[in-house]
């Protein structure tokens, strides 16, 4: 039963944090039990976690190649597993269990999602006659024993499973897209993707585990409608995001609004694409006393990019109010309902250290991660401010109320770039801003010549001298690949380490004959 992550991504933490993981070099029943335990407890809203059975640690990190298990250990281990779903936890708690083969050695993977009905206690022992019970939790990436203040938090937290991975008894198992599902595991690597088109619907959802409920009411959780449905506003309304233009300032009668709406992760994307194409200018700013010239945006996309990933991530979806980007000639400001977590403080969040003590949406950070949308673990806003400064721009803006009912991102232009002009407008945007549109067409140019043969993306990004991998990615290797002048070797893993660049026919043509591209 193949989990809906990718192995090698688990084993080396690329797919979830290190204190989500825990690894056994062989099988330990009670040590297993109470690890089990915590996970399921989910005390900080992260999503649970997964234990590796077969793979020794050193200093928190896996050491590979696996010692691995028995064959004839794997049936005897999850049996147990399954009994001590029953008989050590209570409530019951079944996590889901799959072996895999990693360097040749099979290792087992339990993957324990944070349950329905928390707080859950495990027995302390599995004599004959044990028969005491404690509450456990993760702390860093330690299983310990709820005691004291820790205990009475974890008991108000009964029935308090966050909003995104509650069951939702309004819609069907039929209203997830297999179709839908299918991408996303093929995106993530995941193993499942191969069973993704002949698993019956119910099983192949419980094992992405976007539906619970027994097996005569199963229903989609939330989280599975907001990724998996093609319209999730009819479950959610005003899940969407709204991009404002107003050329006239916020006091101004015009302004152009742009509604996107869908899955989640095509909403993000689309939204995005929408704003770089439109919104964003690179300036080229030369200098006399040196040969390197500046090259700056008016708005950095990481930070927009971070800031609208961090407002769909930690936004209720139970507020009838969307994303709103809203873009004026000298500001972009991301605004999201509710505010952050009450933990946070405001000076600590201007300072890019405020970390919050629960997530609002532990589910969706966790699909989010695994398309690389976010790292998680609070790193979004200090991302945003070190986009900001190493693009010359003022420092960002963050803002909420003393009621957290609402969080504001603003992002101030960049003093040396022009003001925004939407594309189409008859104003100077897109790629490139100034008198230098003939010199980023020999740019181009280059690239194309240097791709006659097969090249790696850092040694175009080298060409050209670009110092962020991001701003490259968009301002010429995108742009290349949108109107096909160049081609990946890899096309169905765009993602491939071994992915290479090459110039297609319509490529060459360019080369032999530039006045085309006008």
């Amino acid at each position: 039963m193949p989990l809906p992550i990718n192995i090698n991504d688990l084993l080396h933490g690329k797919a979830v944090e290190w204190e989500r993981l825990e690894f056994k070099q062989g099988w330990n029943p009670i040590d297993t039990l109470h690890t089990l335990c915590a996970f399921a407890n989910d005390f900080h809203n992260l999503g649970g976690g997964y234990v590796v059975v077969g793979v020794a640690e050193k200093d928190g990190l896996p050491v590979l190649p696996p010692i691995g298990l028995k064959a004839s250990q794997l049936d005897a281990i999850q049996k147990e597993i399954l009994n001590l779903g029953h008989s050590a936890i209570q409530p019951a708690y079944h996590p889901i269990v799959a072996p895999y083969e990693v360097d040749g050695r099979t290792v087992l993977v339990i993957s324990a999602p944070g349950g329905q009905t928390r707080p859950y206690k495990a027995k302390l022992g599995l004599g004959k006659d044990q028969k005491d019970y404690g509450y456990f939790i993760r702390k860093g990436s330690s299983t310990v024993r709820a005691k004291g203040a820790d205990e009475t938090e974890l008991l108000s937290l009964a029935a308090t499973v966050p909003f995104d991975d509650r069951l939702n008894q309004r819609a069907r198992v039929e209203d997830l897209s297999r179709e839908l599902m299918r991408d996303f595991l093929k995106e993530v690597g995941s193993d499942l993707a191969a069973q993704a088109d002949t698993l019956p619907l119910v099983e192949l959802g419980r094992q992405m585990n976007v539906i619970g409920g027994s097996a005569e009411a199963p229903f989609p959780l939330n989280v599975g409608l907001l990724f998996f449905n093609p319209e999730p506003f009819r479950f959610f309304p005003v899940t969407q995001i709204d991009v404002v233009w107003f050329p006239d300032g916020a006091g101004g009668d015009k302004f152009t609004e742009k509604v996107f709406r869908g899955p989640m992760q095509r909403m993000l994307r689309e939204s995005l694409d929408y704003i770089r194409r439109n919104y964003i200018s690179e300036t080229v700013i030369k200098h006399h006393d040196r040969a390197e010239a500046t090259r700056v945006e008016n708005f950095p996309y990481p930070a927009i990019e971070e800031a609208v990933v961090n407002a769909i991530y930690h936004r209720s979806y139970e507020i009838r109010e969307p994303v709103e980007v809203r873009i004026y000639k000298d500001e972009l400001i991301v605004l999201s309902y509710p505010g952050p977590d009450r933990s946070v403080r405001l000076e600590q969040l201007r300072a890019g250290r405020a970390i919050p003590r629960r997530y609002r949406n532990r589910r969706i950070g966790e699909f989010l991660k695994e398309l690389e949308f976010t790292e998680g673990r609070s790193t979004g806003i200090p991302k945003i401010m070190r986009a900001m400064q190493e693009n010359g721009s003022p420092p960002p803006e963050f803002e909420f109320d003393e009621d957290h009912s609402y969080f504001m991102v603003r992002l101030p232009v960049q003093p040396d770039a022009p003001q925004v002009a939407p594309a189409g407008t008859g104003q100077v945007t897109g790629q490139v801003t100034g008198q230098v549109t003939g010199q980023v067409t020999d740019q181009f140019l280059t690239l194309l010549r240097a791709c006659s043969s097969p090249q790696k993306s850092s040694d175009l990004q080298k060409l050209v001298d670009m110092k962020h991998r991001e701003t490259f990615q968009r301002n010429y290797l995108d742009p290349l690949l949108a109107k096909s002048w160049i081609a990946r070797t890899i096309p169905e893993k765009p993602k491939s380490r071994m992915q290479r660049y090459v110039t297609t026919a319509a490529g060459k043509h360019l080369v032999d004959h530039p006045e085309a591209q006008q």
